[in-house]
């Protein structure tokens, strides 16, 4: 007998069913998944060994859950992944409001329709997609919204006292009844709204207007929370705190590897930009390093934290850079420049919170800094390291190119230079081979022009060379003839 086939009460019984509670139900698949070896959070990355382990745990305690972290760090994705764990369908009396169990039914109506019907009560499957039921804490929402209110057009319509339960009007979580209920932002529901929360997390029971009204709900309740000395809207009242089973901090992204995953994963892209659009593999380590050097930027609040959305919605942006510039030389394909991070600064000043300083410095600004101090940090990997004082500046592996510029003019790097352009501008720097040839002779050879540019960029970081914005571009110079040119003016 398939479940398709299995239309009524009788006919589940005869099939041998056997109700779960939803935690139990977690609990069992994930047992399965574990014995299996097959990963239970696919496609959460950089948790494997901090965060999963510990959410299994909880799972696997039955307990609910709080996941507390800054933002962008996947908790709602993994609460959301917790749908997964659930078996495909089960059975609901149908017409209940509450997804009531066909063999534990628990609302009014549900054992009113069995008493009548018996074996013949309809059931209905649910699938475990429609089990999943999610509210954003923000401080309207009221006890009505989530337990629920007495109806007064229900009474009028039934001819019913408003001292009978069926003129009650239920909330969004006994509706979730046998499901996963997810309040985001924990801290901004109200506190009188929280302590509503108190007995449906230990006993099971929910009171509406005086209604002393048992209803032993099946919920899996997932909280999400920012640290509480990040913000001043409020905070989870201690009681509360104490009625959720396991408390679980999650984390940003520790490695750049692990960062690149999680944005070529999120990053929405058209086939036709990942196809058209190089992206050189140096560019998309600086651009999670971006990053990194936002969380610990003094210009930056910390306790407010930088959303892994900064680096995808910058990747983005950056293939969107490129690809505008393609379209207007006419061009069917190009390269990533370095240049082009310049079109990132909106995907950048929207994702940070300033501090005082950095409200001082501007945020386009500050996104500048960003670049050019995740340029700072990664350029000891790739070229020799830049002492402050050299002693002997004509041993520098640098001499030779600084002389370049001492000798010439400097260069213009176009914002919208065809491909032919950008090329001949920077092989007009012959030092720039010779120190690709020496240190990084094996870099692949359709990234060479991108690490040109970022040894330029890395000797502008080193205060070796000086870069100036004007309006279609970039002009880099010699440093000393820059100083002694704005010195003449």
């Amino acid at each position: 007998m398939t479940l398709d086939t299995i239309t009524t009460l009788g006919e589940l019984k005869k099939s041998n069913y056997v109700s779960k509670n939803i935690k139990d139900e977690l609990r069992d698949n994930l047992r399965n998944k574990i014995k299996a070896g097959e990963a239970a959070f696919e496609g959460v990355h950089g948790f494997e060994n901090t965060v999963i382990p510990e959410l299994e745990r909880a799972i696997l305690s039955r307990h609910n859950i709080n996941l507390l972290g800054l933002r962008g760090q996947a908790k709602t994705r993994m609460a959301r992944k917790m749908i997964e764990l659930l078996d495909e369908y089960i059975p609901v009396v149908a017409g209940s409001e509450i997804n009531d169990d066909p063999l534990n039914p628990i609302s009014r109506f549900a054992k009113d329709l069995i008493a009548e019907k018996g074996d013949a009560t309809p059931i209905e499957w649910l699938h475990r997609s429609e089990r999943f039921f999610e509210k954003l804490a923000t401080p309207d929402v009221t006890v009505a919204d989530l337990i629920g209110d007495i109806d007064p057009i229900k009474a009028a319509t039934l001819k019913l006292s408003y001292a009978d339960d069926r003129v009650i009007h239920f909330g969004m979580i006994p509706r979730a009844n046998r499901c996963i209920f997810v309040i985001n932002e924990l801290p901004d529901l109200q506190a009188r709204i929280q302590v509503a929360l108190f007995n449906i997390l230990q006993e099971g029971d929910i009171q509406i207007r005086g209604f002393k009204l048992r209803l032993p709900l099946d919920l899996q309740f997932i909280f999400t929370a920012n640290p509480e000395d990040y913000t001043n809207r409020g905070s989870i009242v201690t009681p509360l705190k104490d009625r959720i089973g396991s408390q679980i901090l999650t984390h940003y992204p520790e490695t750049i590897a692990i960062a690149r995953t999680i944005t070529q994963q999120e990053a929405k892209l058209l086939h036709q930009q990942s196809e058209t659009i190089h992206v050189p593999s140096l560019a998309k380590d600086l651009l999670e390093q971006i990053s990194f050097e936002a969380r610990e930027s003094e210009y930056i609040d910390s306790k407010s934290g930088v959303s892994a959305r900064l680096s995808i919605t910058a990747y983005e942006t950056l293939l969107s850079t490129a690809e505008r510039r393609a379209l207007q030389s006419g061009v069917e394909t190009t390269t990533v420049r370095l240049s082009d991070f310049m079109g990132i600064i909106p995907a950048i000043t929207g994702k940070v919170e300033l501090v005082y300083e950095g409200e001082q410095e501007g945020a386009a600004a500050v996104a500048q800094h960003l670049i050019g101090d995740a340029i700072h940090t990664f350029f000891p990997a790739y070229f020799p390291k830049i002492e402050k004082l050299e002693r002997d500046l004509e041993a520098s592996p640098y001499a030779q190119l600084l002389e370049w510029f001492f000798a010439e003019t400097g260069i213009e790097l176009l914002d919208n230079a065809t491909d032919e352009e950008y090329r001949n501008t920077l092989d007009a720097i012959l030092p720039l081979n010779d120190l690709i040839e020496k240190y990084q002779a094996d870099f692949p050879l359709e990234d060479r022009y991108f690490l040109k540019e970022f040894i330029l960029w890395g000797l502008v970081e080193y205060d070796k060379l000086s870069k100036d914005r004007f309006e279609k571009g970039y002009q880099i110079k010699d440093l000393y003839s820059n100083y002694i040119n704005k010195l003449k003016s």
